[in-house]
């Protein structure tokens, strides 16, 4: 299989789909980085509902609290039925996601679940509380092994991994930059970064991607999920 011709998951919003050539290639990991409120969270729950509603499973590692009611309003009537279709850990530190990441990739290499996405919201919340601290290089270990699993996950099963990331500020450029380091903008296939509009207002800026080019699609936030316009 060539770069063009990977097979796409939808995300189901209609603008973003466009500007992917279809949606998420399912050989690899996709990294999502934006200041809070931009949409990164909503943009992974749209994503896991539509596989969920497909019948398939959602592993879902959440460090940062995933809201119940959100969730239900994005869902609606179907969540309890869908819900049945997550696997959701809650890690409270570095090793607790490292291992639910490792669990996760296990189980979606076993085949036993027809897994149909892996979802780390956010894969450096506990990382960057490590930063400037004895344990930094640990850290970096710790996520970078949470990263290569991934790929090599995705890769052998076909299952898309959609991470989300923290930013910090460059002053120097006057920019908003992703944790991480070079590694994590190395192994994601795809990179896309979310911006804050006005109001409800969101736009995606596709940073890297293997087949296309450079670009941006605009998205609002309503009650009920994310709407890309029409199709």
């Amino acid at each position: 299989m060539t770069d063009g011709d990977a097979d796409r998951l939808p995300t189901g919003v209609r603008s973003i789909d466009r500007l992917l050539g279809g949606g998420l290639e399912t050989d690899s990991v996709t990294e999502l980085y934006g200041e809070g409120g931009s949409g990164k969270t909503l943009l992974c729950l749209e994503v896991a509902l539509r596989v969920a509603r497909e019948g398939r499973w959602v592993l879902y590692v959440d460090t940062e609290g995933v809201s119940a009611d959100r969730l239900r309003a994005m869902a609606g009537d179907d969540l309890d039925r869908l819900l049945k279709r997550f696997l959701i850990s809650t890690p409270k530190d570095l090793v607790e996601q490292s291992r639910a990441v490792a669990t996760a990739c296990a189980l979606t290499r076993d085949g036993k679940r027809p897994v149909g996405l892996l979802v780390i919201d956010s894969a450096t919340f506990y990382y960057r509380l490590s930063l400037s601290g004895d344990d930094e290089d640990d850290a970096r270990e710790a996520l970078a092994i949470e990263v290569a699993d991934l790929v090599a996950t995705s890769l052998a099963m076909g299952v898309p991994a959609l991470l989300t990331n923290q930013v910090w500020r460059n002053v120097s450029a006057g920019t908003l930059e992703p944790l991480g380091g070079s590694f994590l903008n190395h192994t994601a296939k795809t990179i896309v970064r979310l911006d804050r509009l006005s109001g409800a207002r969101r736009r995606a800026v596709l940073v890297k991607h293997r087949s296309r080019p450079e670009g941006a699609a605009e998205f609002r936030i309503t009650p009920t999920g994310l709407d890309g316009g029409p199709g």
